[in-house]
This record gives structure tokens, sequence and C-alpha cells, in this order.
């Protein structure tokens, strides 16, 4: 599939950003299926199941990406400080992945059975409890993993001093974003207030962190610092060192005036 010479090196979390919109979409038809199941529950169905479908499209692919982009951190270099905040892109797909199957294994304990779509495995067994059940189980392991590249994330971020404020940092706001939705949603269903509490302090996190890029943005937008893009910082100095290395060359090629005057001078 791939019509470019690529390596490790070039992996970047970024390429989660095309496969974490089916992921979206999904979470988002489970909410549309539970507005409508009341009132239109053969639509909600078809909503229901595409949003399965999507879900198996998106989510699968992205722990491909996920695995391709824990080896290139493990044997390669971090990404450089200008693009470093893209470590955070792997909660987005973690994030919103256990929210929707949840969502959509929620509506499904209602759907299924106004609709009769699937036979019940026993009299006292419905397919949408089993659904929401296994749901509710992925979006626990899944808020497990996400845990992980949140800590992976963060030591990064440390571990990178003055990285430069760039676009790239709204970076921070979607991916926390969803897990912080995912965690507050665990709190909802469980009994525990440590979801919530943890739910609540990674919400209060996100808001600040909107604010900060946001008047970042805006200073450096009226500035004209901001429209830059941050990963061509790299090709800037790599053209900017080409320029020093052919500069004698090009100086040696230069004829100026000078020379013309004395030769016609010693002709005549």
């Amino acid at each position: 599939m791939a019509h470019h010479d690529h390596n490790l090196t070039t992996v970047s979390a970024a390429w989660l950003l095309p496969i974490v919109s089916t992921i979206v979409a999904a979470a988002s038809g489970g909410i549309v299926a539970s507005v409508i199941s009341s009132t239109h529950p053969n639509e909600a169905l078809v909503t229901l199941i595409t949003s399965y479908v999507l879900w198996g499209t998106g989510f699968p692919l992205a722990m491909c990406v996920l695995v391709i982009y824990f080896l290139r951190l493990s044997t390669q270099s971090l990404p450089a400080k200008e693009v470093v905040v893209s470590n955070f892109l792997p909660l987005g797909p973690l994030g919103q992945g256990g929210f929707g199957i949840r969502q959509v294994g929620k509506v499904a304990m209602t759907v299924f059975r106004e609709t009769d779509s699937l036979p019940a495995a026993a009299s006292h067994v419905f397919p949408g409890e089993i659904l929401y059940t296994v749901g509710f189980l992925v979006a626990l392991f899944l808020w497990g993993f996400g845990l992980v590249w949140l800590f992976f994330a963060v030591a990064t971020v440390y571990r990178t001093p003055k990285f430069p404020f760039n676009m790239g940092w709204w970076r921070f706001t979607f991916p926390l974003g969803v897990y912080a939705t995912s965690t507050t949603m665990l709190g909802s269903e469980l009994p525990s207030a440590f979801f919530r509490v943890l739910g609540t302090i990674f919400s209060v996190a996100v808001t600040l962190l909107w604010i900060v890029v946001s008047c970042g943005t805006l200073q450096r937008a009226w500035t004209g610092e901001m429209f830059f893009a941050p990963c061509l910082k790299d090709l800037e100095q790599k053209g900017a060192g080409r320029e020093t290395k052919d500069a004698p060359i090009a100086n040696s090629l230069t004829f100026t005036p000078s020379i013309f005057s004395a030769a016609s001078a010693k002709a005549q």
C-alpha cells in the first residue's frame, strides 16, 4: 500500500488522526440511536449496527498503528521536541473507543429487545445485555491501556524541556478530553469514587490546557508566529545547512565587473 519509502523514524502518532474519525462517528452514532430509540426503533437499529461496523473498521486499525508506533519509540529516538505533544494522540482511539463501545452497548439493551432483532439465548438473557456487559469490560481494558500511554506521554514531555509552542499543542485537548470522558463514564457506571474523582481531575486539566492553548494561539496568531508547521522545522534547518555548504562554491563562480574592467584595460 506504500507509494513512498518509509522507515521507523518517520512513523508518527499523527497516523491515528484519519483512523480515529470512524471511532468518533461510531460513538456519535450510539448517542443518536439512544435519542431516536423510543420513537423510531427500526432507524435506531440501523444506526446501532452502523456504529458497530464503524467501530470495527477503525479501532483494530488504530491498534495496528499503535503497535508500529510503540516499536518506533522502543527502538528509535523520541519524536522531535517540536512535535513531542503528539505522544498524547494514542489516548484518542483508546478513550473514544472505550466510550463508544460502551455507548452502543447501552443502547443495544433497549433497541434489540424492542425490535426483536436477535433471539434471546434464554428466557432471562437477552443479546442487548450481553453486548452491554462485553462493551463495559472492553471499555475498562482500554482505559487501563490508555493509562500506560498517558504515563509514556507525560514522561516524554517531562524529559523534553523547553519544547516550543506551536499548533501541535492542540493535540493536548482531544486525546485528554475523550480519555476524561471515558473515565467519567466508568465512574457513572461503577459505584467507585476513584473514577469519579479522577474523571473530575482530568476534566479540569483539559479545561485549563484548552485555556492555555487558546491564549497562546491568539497571541501568536496576532504576531504571525503561529502560522508555521512544526514538522517543517527540520527541513528549514537542513535547507540552511545546505546553503552554507554551497556558499563557497557559489562564491568561486561569481565574477565581478572589476575583472572585466581589468581585462579590457589590458587589451587596450
